[in-house]
């Protein structure tokens, strides 16, 4: 049994300061892969330190496997941590740096053996297992850390920032070998921490996007947790909407007109726009906020086309892929992103209309959390 429960866990540092985890309520299920993302300070290694037995819980209840483990010391809660920076022992070679762990607790040498050539095949590290560290590069040397994880054969792997030392290329090999660790593995559950929203959408079965600052204290650590496409589609709040996507969604400020056939109406700049949500609980002239994502809005056919607005092409970013340009709407709406086919022959200071799908726009109150969609979306 690997299911882990956090029950409202907090963790405060000194009597006088901040907490750093207020109120952290979450359920991750045996095999699931959950991962920690959101900004700086926002606790996400304290949360995941906390599960292997480094931090102390303030107070709340945490448990693996239906076993409460506060006072658990971290040898006996069968977890098993991948750090940022990969701790080798640089005088052992591969074999022993993997194996070391299972020496430490009595294991025998053919036990032992057995198993670090187990997962040495998993993480293609066989060739190289009478190496030293020194010899190795640094993707294989985070693998030779994942490996002293997996020979523990332990009931939850946890990983800090396992990618962040490496460069662009080794993070997506990389990244593909833990999806294939999770997917052969089955059993084990993860936890991992990023602040790479990439690593997040394409690794986890659940993301739990944390806060930081003055939201923690009044609102809780836990923002929203959801799959990839939850987050994604469906955000709780603004902050998730800005938060998850890249490049982040444009939010303008805008005005709530009316309700009409179950859609919103709101003026932005001056323009009229139809949101697909429920907005039966605002009122004419309230303040709130339209989202829009930088892949979903688009050129429009007319001057007239419904649900568009003018805008100026201020710079052009072409990735290849695709182009990001960034647009001037006037009355102070600037840097608003749209984001287009690589091949767009647009240039710089050009006039262009865009248009966007009532079903594709977000709209948030004037707290700041999102109003019920009332579309189908994708899961």
């Amino acid at each position: 049994m690997s299911r882990i429960e956090f029950k409202q866990v907090c963790k405060r540092y000194a009597p006088n300061v901040p907490l750093t985890i207020n109120n952290a309520n979450l359920v991750i299920e045996d095999g699931e892969f959950c991962v920690f993302v959101g900004p700086s300070g926002c606790g996400k290694s304290t949360l995941l330190r906390m599960v292997a037995g480094l931090e102390e819980i303030s107070s709340g209840d945490l448990s693996i496997g239906g076993e409460r483990v506060n006072d658990l010391p971290p040898a006996r809660r069968g977890v098993a941590m991948v750090f940022q920076s990969y701790a080798l022992y640089p005088h052992m070679t591969v074999r022993e740096n993997m194996g070391f762990g299972l020496k430490v607790f009595g294991a025998n040498a053919a036990e032992i053996d057995r198993k670090v050539r187990q997962a040495a095949e998993i993480l293609q590290l066989t060739p190289l297992l009478d190496r030293l560290p020194k010899a190795l590069s640094g993707g294989q040397r985070q693998r030779v850390a994942i490996g002293r994880a997996i020979v523990k054969e332990p009931r939850v792997f946890l990983f800090d920032e396992p990618l962040s030392n490496l460069d662009a290329a080794l993070r997506v090999q990389t990244r593909l070998e833990i999806a294939k660790l999770h997917h052969d593995i089955g059993t084990a559950s993860m936890i991992y921490v990023t602040h790479d929203q990439v690593e997040a959408m394409t690794l986890a079965d659940k993301i739990v996007l944390l806060r930081a600052g003055e939201d923690v204290q009044t609102k809780g650590s836990v923002a929203q947790v959801g799959t990839p496409m939850d987050l994604y589609h469906r955000p709780n709040s603004l902050f998730v909407a800005e938060f998850i996507g890249s490049p982040k969604m444009n939010v303008l400020p805008s005005v709530f007109l009316e309700n009409v056939d179950g859609r919103a109406v709101v003026s932005v700049a001056g323009h009229r726009f139809e949101v697909a949500v429920d907005a039966a609980a605002l009122q004419a002239g309230q303040a709130t906020h339209l989202g829009l994502r930088p892949e979903h809005m688009r050129l429009a056919p007319s001057a007239d086309s419904p649900n568009s607005l003018a805008a100026q092409i201020v710079h052009i970013e072409k990735l290849g892929e695709a182009s990001l340009l960034y647009l001037d709407l006037g009355q102070g709406l600037n840097n608003v992103t749209l984001k287009l086919d690589g091949t767009t022959a647009l240039a710089k200071g050009e006039n262009v209309r865009l248009q966007v799908d009532a079903s594709d726009l977000h709209l948030f109150d004037s707290a700041g959390d999102a109003l019920r969609r009332t579309v189908a979306l994708p899961v």
